[in-house]
């Protein structure tokens, strides 16, 4: 069998600075073994390592078969429907899955934990509790776009950035009781695997404040109108994307001299606070989805902008693969 990796830097580890007593981060040799299911318009995860990193009981890789994306679309309904508000169709109701026809032609990534009890006379199986959806420009071009397109007006945005290949981010979620730094950190390494390998320049996608009411995150949705514009940044900041129209509402709900960023900065939810604070600016205006009951911003972030700080924390052994892999 043709082994296609040629080399490989083993054991790279990081830790936390708060946690250097208690955790590190490795990553295993990939197997010489092809995986066992390759799944039509899934990007090529065969020339990734099969594990991209490990922190105590906790991997994050890449899904592999089709079990493994319906684990991570169980672990989705759990988060947006049973915890939040998500307003379930048929399908969904009774497969207690969040699917749609994205999931064909996305990667998934996923985070596992191997320490769960097993029941007795089965094999031990992991459990996933946490999960992002990625989507490449070249994928998404051969089928239906991206996911926020449906949201969003992306023409001018690709256009001018046809040049770089693009990275749509999606459906991102973490078990409850796996809220932690570490099943974080894990997906953004994961991530960057990911992006480092298939030379990822932009990245985009939808993030979400929960509920349909503006007025109760005017201070959070004014502050990125007014604080994340990204002026000096690479994105090409006049062709910031818009709602569609008919879709979209403002963000400057209060006047810029009453924004306390701050307060703003406290009020964010997680996952906007962590893109902002990698370098990540949003698009103009928002849309309320109202069957996931949110209010959806577009972050947009170009690699050369993230901070330093984050792509050297992120940062892994390159992987030699000979030919074109992308």
């Amino acid at each position: 069998m043709i082994n296609i990796y040629r080399s490989f830097i083993s054991e790279g580890t990081a830790r936390f600075k708060e946690w250097s007593s208690s955790f590190i981060y490795s990553y295993p040799k990939p197997s010489n073994m092809p995986l066992s299911s390759r799944l039509e318009g899934v990007g090529h995860i065969n020339v990734l390592p099969e594990v991209l990193g490990r922190c105590g009981s906790l991997e994050v890789r890449l899904a592999r078969t089709k079990k493994d994306i319906r684990r991570a679309q169980k672990l989705r309904f759990k988060v947006f429907y049973k915890e939040m508000s998500a307003i379930p169709n048929p399908t969904a109701y009774l497969t207690k899955c969040d699917k749609d026809v994205f999931d064909s032609i996305c990667d998934h990534l996923i985070v596992l934990d191997h320490n769960v009890p097993t029941k007795p006379f089965q094999k031990p199986r992991p459990k996933v509790v946490g999960t992002y959806r990625l989507l490449r420009q070249d994928v998404a071009s051969r089928n239906f776009g991206f996911y926020s397109a449906e949201e969003f007006d992306l023409g001018n945005f690709i256009n001018t950035h046809r040049n770089q290949k693009i990275l749509e981010l999606g459906r991102s979620c973490v078990l409850k009781d796996y809220r932690s730094k570490r099943t974080l950190d894990l997906l953004w390494r994961g991530l960057h695997t990911y992006m480092t390998h298939y030379n990822i320049g932009l990245m985009l996608g939808c993030a979400s404040f929960e509920g349909t009411d503006p007025t109760q995150h005017a201070l959070g949705l004014s502050f990125l109108h007014y604080y994340s514009s990204g002026k000096h940044l690479s994105c090409k900041t006049a062709l910031r994307p818009q709602p569609l129209a008919g879709r979209g509402i403002k963000m400057d709900i209060l006047p810029e001299h009453e924004v306390d960023a701050k307060k703003a900065l406290k009020s964010l939810p997680p996952l906007i606070k962590g893109y902002l604070r990698a370098g990540a600016i949003f698009g103009d205006g928002a849309v309320i989805d109202r069957q996931f009951n949110t209010i959806d911003v577009l972050v947009l972030m170009n690699v050369n902008d993230i901070k330093p700080s984050y792509l050297n924390h992120y940062k892994i052994s390159t992987i030699n693969v000979p030919g074109n892999i992308i």
